[in-house]
């Protein structure tokens, strides 16, 4: 442990507690520079505090700014940790392909081979669903489930147990539908595999051998370090303190929490981007399973609520005007975390954050840095036209609905297009309905307002398409629900 000094945008002598190589100099990153403009634009789009890890030529850059929590003022630093959401979902991809590396676990073979009590519904769709399915989120699972199975070691056996009667989505392999129930279910697998606690496998097999001395999965872990708190509230106005940390049981790890600095997130996706390989030459992951997950599994049709133009084995896939890249967002609450990664110029940038706009944030940080860094031109952020389209949206008109969610697509009394995203059964109580105007950006994609800070900055996808045996589909938050009526 360093301590790293300098002066901060406001002119005063800061220091903080820095770890890695990162050097005054940057080596080719101007970190003071680059200091400054975190500090303004986490204060332009009130995001209470962020820490952002950039690794170029090897090495990897940290900064921090903010505050941890608005009650107490608790500063952010570079070893703060945060709260990463669903980037938990590649760690747990990676544990699986280290399973596929040692021979122990087959990509194709259907997941009730090795995990028998898992179930759906279904039972012929049961048997279609794969270790390789799941992985790229064309398994059909959904996402909405949440269930609480207790803080013991078993929560993951009493979660799996519990999606037995959950219905499916769509049918395996039709769609890709992204979700967090599979991603358990691979959790359960590594635990039934190594014989040990999904926590305990992440931190022998990952933790450990990459030196992430930052990255936990429990709470009482992770009181050992500054904590970022999340905060909530609505645009325009600095958020407040949510009511508690972490809402999520314990059994939604494999899939929704890694807690992590930013620095350790990038020292992560540097294991990737050297195929598999920790910086003193342990082999972690066999460079086969490192290519394999960044190879292209299936598209998505919503190619904005996560920029994702398709996805790999755990990893969301990128193309930036022919560029490649990889990475993954997350979401925890009122946390969100950011990750992408350019092979072909060996840059990854990792970015959390605990409230406030984090996703204009994101967006205006990252398209700055990746096109100074790594010549990546991000996309324009998505919304409507600025020449009204004409569309019908006749052929859209209906009810979909999956497990826990109801969609409607209407019309108002004047005829604007208008939909109505609702929970309904054991999600009934987590959030009002949303109501939305849908405006249309092309034949089958439409911005809908009121998307809030973990979408794109004032609209939110809303996407028509048809899954592969025919089945209309609606696309919110890159699910897939079919039409239903």
């Amino acid at each position: 442990m360093t301590e790293k000094q300098y002066w901060n945008a406001e002119g005063a002598w800061k220091a903080e507690g820095a770890r890695g190589t990162t050097d005054s100099t940057g080596r080719g990153f101007p970190l003071s520079r680059w200091q400054a403009r975190l500090d303004e634009l986490r204060a332009a789009h009130r995001v209470p505090g962020a820490s952002l890890a950039v690794l170029v030529d090897g090495e990897v850059h940290e900064l921090a700014s903010g505050v941890l929590h608005r009650g107490t003022g608790v500063e952010a630093t570079t070893d703060s940790v945060f709260l990463s959401g669903s980037v938990a979902k590649v760690y747990t991809a990676t544990l699986i392909m280290q399973l596929v590396d040692s021979g122990a676990l087959d990509l194709d073979a259907p997941v009730v081979s090795v995990l028998p009590e898992f179930a759906t519904p279904d039972p012929e769709a049961t048997k279609a669903i794969t270790v390789r399915r799941l992985l790229s989120h064309t398994g059909g699972v959904t996402n909405d489930f949440n269930h609480d199975s207790g803080r013991g070691d078993d929560c993951l056996a009493g979660y799996v147990e519990a999606a037995r009667d959950v219905a499916l989505d769509c049918p395996p392999g039709t769609a890709l539908s992204y979700g967090s129930l599979g991603y358990v279910v691979l959790g359960r697998v590594v635990e039934v595999l190594t014989g040990k606690t999904w926590d305990r496998a992440l931190k022998d097999m990952l933790f450990t051998p990459l030196g992430l001395e930052h990255s936990m999965t429990l709470p009482e872990e992770a009181l050992r370090f500054r904590v970022a708190m999340s905060h909530l509230g609505g645009p325009g106005a600095d958020p407040d303190p949510a009511p508690a940390w972490d809402l999520m049981p314990r059994s939604a790890g494999p899939a929704g929490r890694v807690i992590v600095s930013a620095g350790d997130l990038a020292r992560f996706a540097r294991m990737h981007l050297a195929g598999g390989a920790a910086p003193d030459g342990t082999r972690v992951l066999s460079e086969e399973a490192a290519a394999a997950m960044q190879r292209h599994e299936a598209d998505s049709p919503d190619k904005w609520t996560v920029s994702a133009d398709g996805w790999g084995l755990g990893w969301t896939l990128y193309d930036w005007n022919g560029v490649a890249g990889f990475g993954h967002d997350g979401a925890a609450i009122g946390q969100y975390a950011y990750l992408r990664v350019v092979p072909g110029a060996g840059v990854a940038v990792a970015l959390l954050t605990n409230g406030g706009s984090a996703r204009l944030l994101y967006a205006d940080l990252f398209r700055e840095l990746l096109t100074e860094l790594a010549g990546v031109t991000m996309p324009a952020p998505f919304g409507p036209p600025a020449q009204p389209l004409a569309v019908d949206i006749a052929p859209f008109l209906g009810t979909y609905r999956r497990e826990g969610v109801v969609i409607t697509v209407g019309r108002k009394d004047d005829g604007t297009p208008h939909l109505r995203y609702e929970f309904v059964d054991g999600m009934k109580d987590l959030s009002p309905p949303l109501e939305a105007d849908l405006i249309p950006v092309s034949e089958t994609v439409f911005a809908a307002s009121g998307a809030g800070p973990s979408f794109s900055e004032d609209h939110m996808p809303v996407v028509f398409s048809t899954l592969a045996d025919g089945t209309a589909c609606c696309y919110v938050g890159m699910r897939a629900t079919p039409k239903v009526a």
